[in-house]
């Protein structure tokens, strides 16, 4: 993932920082507990796409 492209993107919902998981290959929102899939080396920033968070993934990244 391209560091100058994780600077800028932030959580469609909420507008906060996302965190990027190389093991998941998700970006993460710990605000709304979503994580946002990188298909093929692209994030995929739709709400609908994203995955939600337990709270012990939220806590764990």
């Amino acid at each position: 993932m391209d560091k100058r492209l994780l600077d800028i993107l932030v959580c469609p919902l909420c507008k906060s920082a996302l965190h990027y998981e190389a093991k998941n290959l998700e970006l993460i929102c710990k605000a709304d507990r979503l994580a946002y899939p990188i298909r093929d080396d692209i994030p995929v920033m739709l709400v609908d796409e994203a995955r939600n968070l337990s709270a012990d993934e939220v806590f764990s990244n």
